[in-house]
């Protein structure tokens, strides 16, 4: 059998996982999304996976059944149970809340299944990276938390290491909380400080269990980090801590919200970065994983100008088909975003920087609060994986 490149989770019921009118987590990025990356042919000869609605033995392969049964019972009766999360400011309740959710969680798992038995290199579910969902309740726009059971899927398999990788601005607690002890899963959270953003968690000092010392990886940036923080945070953490983990399959979350004009965080990156550190994380797939590579979507609320780029940079990275931050946004794209909105969308696939990395190795700065909270991370952590917190 030979592996096809890239498969990608699309079809239009997925954008029944939407909150309603006003909410943040609107349907509308994964629409924009996959019309654009339609226009620039990035989806041209790709094969779409349709998902159907995950079972209860998938969602209860993480998540506790009375939660399950929870969910079930809000989405029927329309009645709110702020105890497990659903009813909430950030989780309202919608009529088909656990057919949506658990649709995403059959794509993910899906996605995750072709990578590890080799019917594909690459998988792609954008709908999916809903990471802060808990074994027992829903938390930040996250009903149930696919990436988690995508992962569990593979360890259930036989895989034997899985790392995962989230760039969201959020903290990937809810992934982080699930495999706090175990071994076989290594967490790499890169966010904006949980002193200032939701859910207040990920700093460096959260490395995992007893039984899993150092598999949780946190860098917790401050408010404002831009291009060249961002870039040296990632640089100087993650492909270290990837390799010698040596993970039998690479998951990602590509959240997109780290952007300078996101609504609902304080980070400053562009999409040119995000792009590079998806091509990043391809290669780094290729170098540690015999090429496995799972990414998925999440965050991200400027939904008109940043996420539809973004992730549509994120499926060409994994279908080989590099676009450009210097290609126009075609006309058509544009046009239904006047229709549509009243406005322009951008007119580039990038934001006219040129993200350049300054290593770790070009010193460390105690004066830098980027630098300060890289080094709280990685004397927090490389130690326990065996690395020199200083020369890796």
């Amino acid at each position: 059998m030979t592996a096809e490149a890239v498969r990608v989770v699309w079809s239009p019921e997925m954008l029944g996982y939407d909150f309603g009118p006003g909410h943040p987590m609107t349907s509308d990025r994964l629409d924009l999304t996959f019309r654009l990356a339609a226009q620039l042919g990035v989806l041209d000869g790709v094969p779409l996976i349709a998902p159907g609605i995950a079972s209860d033995e998938v969602l209860e392969s993480v998540h506790e059944p009375a939660y399950v049964q929870a969910v079930r019972a809000a989405a029927e009766h329309g009645t709110p149970n702020p105890a497990r999360g659903l009813g909430t400011r950030d989780d309202p309740v919608f009529p088909d809340m656990h057919d949506a959710a658990a649709r995403v969680v059959a794509g993910s798992v899906e996605a995750a299944r072709a990578v590890w038995s080799g019917q594909a290199q690459h998988a792609v579910n954008l709908a999916g990276g809903l990471h802060h969902a808990m074994p027992g309740a829903a938390s930040g726009f996250c009903v149930y938390n696919d990436a988690a059971i995508a992962i569990r899927s593979m360890l259930d398999a036989g895989a034997r290491r899985v790392a995962y990788v989230d760039v969201d601005a959020h903290h990937g607690d809810g992934v982080q909380a699930i495999f706090w002890d175990d071994p076989r899963v290594l967490t790499i959270s890169v966010h904006e400080t949980g002193q200032a953003l939701f859910p207040g968690s990920g700093f460096a000092r959260e490395t995992g269990g007893p039984a899993a010392s150092g598999t949780a990886v946190n860098v917790a940036l401050p408010s404002g980090t831009g291009d060249e923080g961002w870039l040296r945070a990632f640089d100087a953490v993650v492909p270290a801590a990837v390799r010698e983990f040596a993970p039998e399959v690479l998951v990602t979350q590509h959240g997109c919200d780290s952007h300078a004009m996101d609504p609902l965080t304080h980070l400053r990156v562009s999409v040119d970065a995000q792009r590079l550190v998806a091509t990043w994380l391809h290669d780094l797939a290729h170098e540690a994983a015999q090429g496995r590579w799972l990414a998925l979507g999440g965050g991200g609320y400027a939904f008109i100008d940043v996420v539809p780029r973004a992730w549509t940079h994120v499926l060409a990275v994994a279908a080989h088909t590099s676009v450009d931050v210097t290609v126009p946004v075609p006309d058509e794209w544009r046009e239904l975003i006047r229709d549509r909105y009243g406005r322009s969308g951008a007119d580039r696939m990038g934001d006219g920087r040129e993200p350049v990395l300054r290593a770790w190795s070009t010193g460390y700065d105690p004066a830098d609060d980027v630098d300060r909270a890289i080094r709280a991370t990685r004397l927090a952590t490389f130690p326990a994986m065996g690395l020199d917190a200083d020369l890796d």
